[in-house]
């Protein structure tokens, strides 16, 4: 069970760590606001799938820790 989380909150810091890159890259450039296009929308869905993820990994794993 611990190896599955943990392997979950690795998968989320890196699909965080890739989103947030691009939200970085993407929007240095945007200068107006606009509506999102579906490509955006989807990594805007997939951040916040993965943030949620995280946190709820993490603290499955830190109970676990104290707990176990």
């Amino acid at each position: 069970m611990v190896s599955l989380l943990v392997n979950i909150f690795q998968l989320s810091a890196i699909i965080l760590l890739l989103c947030s890159f691009y939200y970085y890259r993407h929007f240095k450039k945007m200068k107006k606001e606009r509506k999102l296009t579906p490509f955006e929308r989807t990594i805007y869905v997939i951040t916040q799938v993965a943030i949620y993820l995280c946190a709820g990994s993490y603290l499955l794993l830190f109970l676990d820790r104290n707990f176990g």
